[in-house]
């Protein structure tokens, strides 16, 4: 049987409002993913560092402080320097404009406020391929 997607959740910067997220974990357990939750107030170096330690698939950012263009392209370019090609994917208050560039700097997809957990946890399956030990091996 095959390992199920390993997915992290993270909460950047100074974002306090963590309810979201954790709906969002609980939907993906249930989806059959396993979830690893690095709690509120981390650093981009944090999560990437987490996500190298847990060897997860995707990493899922959440964000309403309005400072996602800060961080999620810093997690972006720590994860081109660690040589991890981890996909990112998030959600939060992101304007539309700004969805654009963090698609265009490599992040996957964006879901913006309304979006369903069935949704979010369907493009994951659909998108998110499950990282082989070969490809990890091949970069390290």
């Amino acid at each position: 049987m095959m390992k199920p997607l390993k997915i992290l959740l993270s909460k950047v910067g100074l974002d306090g409002h963590d309810r979201g997220v954790k709906i969002i974990a609980r939907a993906f357990m249930e989806a059959g993913f396993e979830v690893v939750y690095t709690g509120l107030h981390r650093s981009a170096e944090d999560v990437v560092k987490a996500a190298i330690e847990e060897d997860v698939d995707a990493i899922g950012v959440s964000i309403l402080s309005g400072a996602h263009m800060t961080h999620i392209p810093k997690i972006l370019d720590l994860l081109r320097s660690e040589g991890e090609d981890i996909p990112v994917f998030g959600g939060g208050i992101i304007p539309e404009d700004d969805i654009v560039k963090l698609k265009e700097l490599g992040v996957k997809e964006i879901f913006p406020p309304g979006s369903s957990l069935t949704e979010i946890v369907d493009w994951v399956k659909k998108n998110i391929p499950k990282r082989s030990q070969v490809s990890r091996s091949a970069i390290s």
